[in-house]
């Protein structure tokens, strides 16, 4: 894979999600971006049950990019990479066993995903998500690679380009967390966490009014 940013869409006051999305993906075609089907990347969050212990939490993600690769993440930021059969251990150590307490326990609605189309334009791969948290929509967020590069120092200026035509001066800049990853070589796993930022930050905000649904 090449190089992620990840930025969240802002969406004008007066128009609805689906208007947003809509007009992003009329805006793809007349670029002459070529649509490639569907993306997803989801996360669900589970706690420790605190027993005398610190209470901790995993986030478990999936990107539709890597659909045999599970990827927790821990609070102290670790990233950890493991193949499907992840989601069952998880499922094992929520369940009770012997009237005690599963070792971690999932939390109610905080089921998060980006969902949408993916596109591909050159070397680029352009992804528009709408993001719901369980069945309430929560925003846009706009996707982009480049493909050919691994470091994002070397090819920023090139997307920065691409993305300002897309969401405008929100991409005056990197995304905050690959501010701090230009010169390192570029993983699956910092996508992973670019998604995770945004989605913490949609769970924190209220729902957007119905006439953003």
């Amino acid at each position: 894979m090449g190089v992620v940013c990840v930025y969240a869409y802002n969406i004008p006051e007066g128009k609805s999600g689906q208007q947003v999305v809509d007009g992003l993906q009329k805006q793809m075609e007349v670029i002459g971006a070529t649509k490639t089907g569907n993306f997803c990347v989801d996360c669900e969050t589970y706690q420790s049950h605190a027993q005398n212990a610190q209470q901790r939490s995993i986030h478990i993600l999936h990107n539709s990019e890597q659909p045999a690769s599970c990827f927790s993440v821990l609070d102290s930021g670790t990233v950890l990479v493991s193949d499907m059969l992840f989601d069952l251990i998880m499922n094992t150590m929520t369940q009770a066993k012997s009237g005690r307490e599963g070792f971690f326990q999932q939390r109610k609605g905080f089921k998060i995903e980006s969902r949408g189309q993916r596109y591909e334009l050159a070397d680029f791969v352009i992804k528009i998500g709408s993001v719901s948290l369980v069945a309430n929509f929560k925003g846009v967020l706009i996707e982009v690679e480049y493909c050919p590069c691994q470091v994002p120092s070397d090819c920023w200026n090139l997307m920065k380009e691409l993305l300002q035509s897309i969401v405008g001066n929100t991409a005056d800049t990197p995304p905050p967390y690959i501010k701090n990853k230009m010169d390192t070589l570029y993983t699956p796993a910092d996508t992973i966490n670019q998604y995770l930022e945004h989605f913490n930050a949609f769970r924190k905000t209220a729902t957007p009014g119905q006439q953003n649904r």
